[in-house]
């Protein structure tokens, strides 16, 4: 993993700040922004197709065509572009860059949405099952060792065509789908803090249930919340474009990256690999990106792994 050092950081008080993957975090800001300013960066509407001219259309279908739209119109790098888009455009004559941009917006925000609301349900369970033990976490990690028997994809897929698509019943999968291994971490993490001075402590005195949990638990477990939540985003974009990919995500227009290759892979067949190979690379890109700085951020914060 290529590394960026901040000269003005050496000798500051932000040791974890001087060192960051540079590669990493450059591509996930990039997709970030973009997602974030769609309707400023995007150069067309990612729902409607680029209205070609009546020169392009006869330079395409040699008769003239106004107001005429030309799918699969190829990128500008390969020979036999029309329209000059970017990228080109797909079956419908929609422009692929707007809706890699647009789609940018919707996998961030079903990923995030659904990794947070799974972090805030598994965290407090973990809470409740490490602190309180005895019958209660009986119950919770049962519940927890069931959960995690089921496939992720498998069992995603069955919410979905049960709920229904859109974003927020796909948030509301993933967090249905992870919120188990956030309460398994959490659990372990507390059994042992528990047992800690501050927190015996702090019980003798007369230190209200919700201080105790939410003041001295929970903070020094959010070093291992932080860091699961960053792998688990990765993993969170893979099943959000598989639920797409299969018909059970993001409904028909929107500019999903799942759905896009869906709708293209038959152009495979024709040689117009571009259709699929843009957001194939975008889920790559965001992944990875995801996963590295997520394994940078557990080195950083586990003291163990930070003194090798």
């Amino acid at each position: 993993m290529r590394t960026l050092s901040l000269p003005l950081l050496r000798g500051t008080s932000w040791p974890r700040l001087s060192i960051l993957p540079a590669i990493p975090i450059a591509i996930f800001v990039a997709i970030t922004v973009a997602a974030i300013f769609a309707p400023l960066v995007a150069p067309f509407d990612p729902l409607e197709p680029v209205l070609a001219t009546d020169a392009q259309c006869q330079a395409a279908y040699r008769a003239a065509f106004p107001n005429c739209y030309i799918k699969d119109d190829p990128p500008f790098f390969i020979e036999g572009s029309i329209l000059g888009t970017a990228l080109g455009t797909d079956y419908a004559g929609r422009d692929i860059l707007s809706r890699l941009i647009y789609g940018a917006r919707l996998s961030l925000i079903i990923s995030f949405g659904g990794t947070l609301i799974a972090g805030a349900i598994g965290s407090l369970l973990g809470l409740i099952a490490g602190y309180f033990g005895s019958i209660w976490r009986e119950i919770i990690m049962r519940v927890t060792d069931a959960w995690q028997t089921l496939p992720p994809l498998i069992f995603a897929i069955l919410l979905s065509t049960l709920s229904g698509p859109g974003v927020a019943n796909i948030i509301l999968v993933l967090a249905i789908v992870f919120w188990s291994s956030y309460a398994r971490l959490v659990c372990a993490e507390v059994m042992t803090l528990k047992e800690r001075d501050y927190v015996k402590l702090a019980e003798i005195t007369g230190v209200s249930l919700g201080r105790i949990l939410f003041r001295h638990l929970l903070p020094n477990v959010l070093n291992t919340i932080v860091v699961y939540f960053s792998l688990i985003v990765g993993i969170a974009v893979m099943i959000e474009a598989s639920l797409s990919f299969l018909g059970v995500g993001m409904p028909p227009p929107q500019p999903a990256w799942g759905l896009m290759i869906a709708q293209e892979r038959d152009a495979l067949l024709e040689g117009k690999w571009w259709l699929v190979a843009w957001p194939g690379i975008c889920i790559m890109l965001l992944v990875l990106s995801a996963n590295m700085i997520g394994d940078w951020l557990r080195v950083k914060l586990d003291p163990h792994l930070r003194n090798l």
